[in-house]
């Protein structure tokens, strides 16, 4: 079975900015499931506003401000 295209860039990336290698076989497969969690997270674009929205979570705050007795 072959890895996922993610897999390699990603080694490399980490051995370029920490200075390690992928330490053993879990590292990689760890490595191998980062395409499956960005793709699911990509289908939540859009869908979660309350970070795209500050002004929302000033008023969380001050909601939850308020409720103080």
């Amino acid at each position: 079975m072959s890895e996922p295209r993610l897999v390699i860039p990603a080694m490399e990336a980490i051995r370029l900015w920490q200075g390690v290698a992928v330490p053993n076989s879990a590292a990689r497969i760890g490595l191998a499931e980062l395409e499956g969690l960005i793709a699911a997270l990509e289908k939540l674009r859009g869908s979660m506003v309350f970070e795209d929205e500050p002004s929302s979570f000033e008023a969380a705050l001050r909601d939850c401000m308020e409720q103080r007795p």
